[in-house]
């Protein structure tokens, strides 16, 4: 099953932090904290979802999105230290962690485009 897939335990560990983290932003940020969490969450999702297609390019599709998901949340993760939201300790370790999900989502599709099928 998907869930013993390294990558997906990462993504839902990352989703878990960003809403933890997010609860905590003060009134006025809602917008910021929605968008992290929807970008956190839509990593994890359409890493399910793609390993639940039966295509190559159904699942390609869907862990190219997951990959776009990850880097959406860099940006986000940028503005709210900018804005004092998360400190840099967070931060940096967010980041790391985003680089290392990318990574491994990558070899996802690298290793479906190898695939006979």
């Amino acid at each position: 099953m998907f869930e013993n897939l390294e990558v997906y335990q990462k993504a839902v560990d990352f989703t878990d932090r960003v809403v933890s983290l997010t609860g905590e932003f003060p009134r006025g940020y809602g917008f910021l904290a929605d968008q992290l969490n929807r970008a956190a969450l839509s990593t994890a999702t359409n890493l399910a979802e793609g390993n639940g297609r039966f295509t190559k390019p159904d699942r390609k599709h869907f862990f190219v999105i997951a990959r776009g998901s990850v880097q959406e949340c860099v940006p986000l993760l940028e503005i709210a230290r900018r804005k004092g939201l998360i400190d840099e300790k967070d931060h940096e370790a967010m980041r790391d962690d985003l680089e290392v999900m990318a990574k491994m989502i990558s070899g996802l599709i690298k290793g479906l485009d190898k695939r006979a099928k």
